[in-house]
């Protein structure tokens, strides 16, 4: 079946053909422009937008050379690996590999959605009282692998001369020999009057150079005042507590990995909460079922 136009339609059908090839060619002109490419490996295109992202604010034009220069080359490599790894590997190879690719692309979804809804819907307080609970009830399981101390410690110059009265001061110290302390601080090279925190044997070791492995079960003793001396300064502490190997660890001292274990095993029930009620939702909305296998 033929159609046969008049002059003026055939006119007209013709100016709207030209303006619909017009502007579908500017279209095209400019995809063109704004996808103008960098490099080129075989089929594969890498286009200016590809590292425009990767570009470091405030870069200078040859560091900014520089980068584009290596990583063109960077990338032309790896598409001529990729491909010649796609003509040589088996069949088999490389199916076992896109299947890996495709389990890694859908965890990395997966995740990152749990992630948001936990953020979203996951309390994120933990009390006092459950921190308490969950320490008596596992508390065998926080035996202590290195000896802590509570201690208030100067380091003082070796020069300093009014040595005696920061002695008299630091064993006292009661609220006005704390004022006294803090006001003549700042002659001091170290200082720590929080006597209630535990502290690593190991911590305390390596602000107080005379104090050793071998000779610390001599100095560091509950209620034992010491004073050390090397060529840098002089040390002075006053042990409050020793928690020694093997004893359990106190709850101040363990509080932050118990609350990191709570806030876990809460993530992991609240994943768990919110698949099963996916999976039940699915159902209902007839958008998932199984099949009956013949055996």
């Amino acid at each position: 079946m033929f159609i046969f136009l008049s002059n003026a339609r055939t006119k007209g059908f013709l100016c709207f053909f030209v303006v619909l090839l017009i502007m579908s060619c500017g279209s095209f002109l400019k995809e063109k422009e704004a996808k103008e490419p960098l490099a080129r490996v075989g089929e594969h295109y890498l286009y200016n937008e590809d590292i425009l992202p990767l570009l470091r604010k405030g870069i200078s034009r040859e560091d900014s050379a520089s980068f584009v220069t290596n990583y063109i080359n960077n990338w032309a490599s790896k598409q001529l690996l990729l491909d010649k790894a796609k003509i040589n590997l088996q069949e088999e190879k490389l199916a076992e590999f896109d299947a890996l690719v495709a389990d890694y692309r859908t965890d990395l979804y997966t995740r990152a959605y749990k992630e948001a809804l936990v953020s979203q819907g996951s309390d994120s307080l933990v009390s006092h009282s459950q921190l308490k609970s969950f320490y008596e009830r596992e508390k065998e399981n926080f035996k202590l692998k290195e000896k802590l101390v509570q201690l208030r410690f100067i380091e003082l110059p070796t020069e300093f001369l009014n040595k005696g009265e920061v002695i008299k001061r630091l064993k006292s110290f009661t609220e006005e020999d704390m004022v006294y302390l803090d006001s003549i601080g700042v002659q001091f090279r170290k200082l720590n009057f929080n006597d209630s925190i535990w502290i690593r044997a190991s911590r305390v070791i390596e602000e107080i150079p005379p104090l050793t492995i071998d000779n610390q079960d001599r100095y560091l003793k509950k209620s034992q005042f010491f004073e050390l001396e090397d060529s840098i300064g002089v040390y002075l502490a006053r042990i409050n507590d020793v928690r020694q190997v093997n004893e359990i660890a106190p709850l101040s001292f363990i509080e932050p990995t118990i609350k990191q274990v709570l806030l876990s095993r809460r993530k992991l029930d609240y994943i768990r909460k919110l698949e099963t009620e996916l999976i039940d939702e699915a159902i209902k909305q007839n958008e998932f079922e199984v099949y009956a296998q013949d055996n």
